[in-house]
């Protein structure tokens, strides 16, 4: 045996005793007890049981056998990703990349901006990380935009997403949409009557008695919500039931109008995208393992967490979503809220005794000492960091120590798709795997912000990895990852 193969099998079976805690336990007691057992001799066994009551018979018998049927039932079903898929601009729709150049015109042509506006929205796209193939709603493709941003175009640019992503996962997996018991969709500025939720039953003719739950208003951070939504689901349904995960925004009713330029950001930033998940407690066919979900929340009686994404109406009565000059400051604290909670769970001991000590030096000691960042590394392969921006990726970056090719997939999606909002982890997933990177048993780590303001992550263990390069990436992989300059002209 090589000696690189023997500390990844030790390593494996380190996390297998780890997540199997209570199993080896209960396993362990049961073996010692038998093996206690089988030491007494035929004389010695024969007159312990005649010695034994009924009520003794029943305390060892009866109440062991019990607890162990109790703990079976009540403990968790591990889930599963069964396989996902994302929508990409392969498709036969009117969606098309509009360049840069196109969309400062486009923005020139909307009388209620001014030229000020403008020129900021030309410099941040400048700056921004995106490149020139990202897609916009098909709006976008008129003079004057905003006055083609209608509700009809708004669900026309969802069906278009979301159900071309759901025919791609349909296709991969070979389900039946019979089969899907629970469904459950995130867009959170999108949210009309019908429900999303019920645009996709009424598409896919899903079932009468389906648990359909349709988010809103949850931020960029909403698709790992929706997993974990999902997740909790599964554990109250019969047996390798199958959940729908839908992650979108759809960008045609969000065109901000107005001047402000925290309200132009996301403008610029978001593109259109969407993802599908069938997420199932059936091992079956099963690509991905899910180890954990931590969400956490920053914006209880903190104004500055809550209204650091907030949409409102600017001085002109035009509705945009104004991204707080804070915005940075406050996702540090709250992926440090996160990381709190998440280390235990995935980090080794000796990372873990670090950030403790470090922790409670700053805390109970008030040492002036920077808070000690665990090395991830040691735990994951892999990171999906939220493509929110060039800021936010350069931030995280530098908060966990990551090299340049653990963030690669981030920055590498926020230029050929944008800001997909909620479903671009999905994207970074995948291009991970169209680089052939993803190998059985290696860990990802999904990191997502959102409003409110929450920090989620997600911890998942590869089963089996893509066999080819299909989805979203098919037609560029070959050509990532590039050199993004820090100014782009245009």
């Amino acid at each position: 045996m090589s000696s690189s193969v023997q500390p990844m099998r030790v390593k494996a079976a380190y996390h297998r005793i780890v997540d199997n805690f209570q199993p080896v336990l209960l396993v362990s007691l049961a073996a010692a007890s038998l093996v206690a057992l089988m030491r007494l001799g035929t004389e010695e066994l024969t007159s312990l049981v005649r010695e034994l009551q009924p009520v003794h018979l029943f305390f060892t018998g009866f109440l062991p056998a019990a607890a162990v049927i109790f703990y079976l039932m009540r403990r968790p079903c591990t889930v599963y990703l069964t396989d996902y898929a994302c929508f990409h601009s392969s498709f036969n729709h009117p969606l098309a990349r509009i360049p840069m150049a196109s969309f400062v015109e486009h923005n020139k042509k909307t009388p209620s901006m001014n030229e000020r506006s403008v020129r900021f929205i030309s410099r941040l796209l400048e700056r921004s990380g995106l490149g020139e193939e990202t897609c916009l709603p098909a709006a976008h493709n008129f003079v004057p935009t905003h006055e083609y941003c209608t509700l009809d175009n708004a669900r026309a640019e969802f069906e278009l997403v979301v159900f071309s992503a759901i025919d791609d996962l349909l296709a991969k997996t070979g389900i039946a949409p019979d089969a899907i018991g629970i469904l459950v969709v995130n867009c959170s500025l999108f949210c009309p009557t019908p429900s999303l939720v019920d645009m996709i039953i009424h598409k896919y003719n899903l079932r009468g008695d389906i648990r359909s739950m349709n988010l809103s208003g949850m931020g960029c951070s909403a698709g790992l919500i929706s997993v974990g939504l999902a997740r909790n689901l599964l554990q109250v349904a019969p047996r390798g039931s199958h959940a729908l995960v839908v992650s979108t925004e759809t960008i045609t009713p969000n065109y901000y109008v107005g001047n402000e330029r925290a309200m132009l950001l996301p403008n610029c930033l978001f593109r259109v995208g969407g993802a599908a998940a069938l997420l199932s407690t059936s091992p079956v066919n099963a690509r991905f393992r899910l180890k954990h979900l931590v969400r956490t929340h920053t914006g209880a009686g903190n104004d500055s967490a809550y209204r650091c994404v907030f949409q409102e109406e600017d001085d002109e009565g035009n509705v945009g979503i104004n991204l707080s000059k804070d915005l940075m400051v406050i996702a540090g604290k709250s992926l440090e809220a996160n990381i709190t909670r998440i280390g235990p769970l995935v980090l080794p001991l000796r990372e873990q005794l670090l950030f403790a000590l470090s922790l409670v030096a700053r805390k109970v000691f008030r040492a002036r000492t920077k808070p000690y960042i665990p090395n991830f590394s040691k735990a994951f392969k892999h990171f999906c960091i939220h493509a929110g921006g060039r800021a936010v990726i350069d931030e995280l970056q530098k908060s966990l120590s990551l090299s340049d090719e653990q963030v690669e997939a981030s920055r590498m999606t926020l230029h050929r798709f944008g800001n997909t909002s909620s479903s671009s982890l999905w994207y970074e997933l995948a291009y991970m795997e169209a680089k052939g990177r993803m190998r059985k048993g290696d860990r990802v780590w999904m990191i997502g912000f959102g409003s409110g303001f929450k920090c989620n992550s997600a911890a998942w263990e590869c089963i089996e990895p893509a066999p080819n390069a299909d989805g979203p990436w098919a037609t560029s992989i070959h050509r990532y990852p590039v050199v993004i300059p820090d100014v782009l002209k245009h």
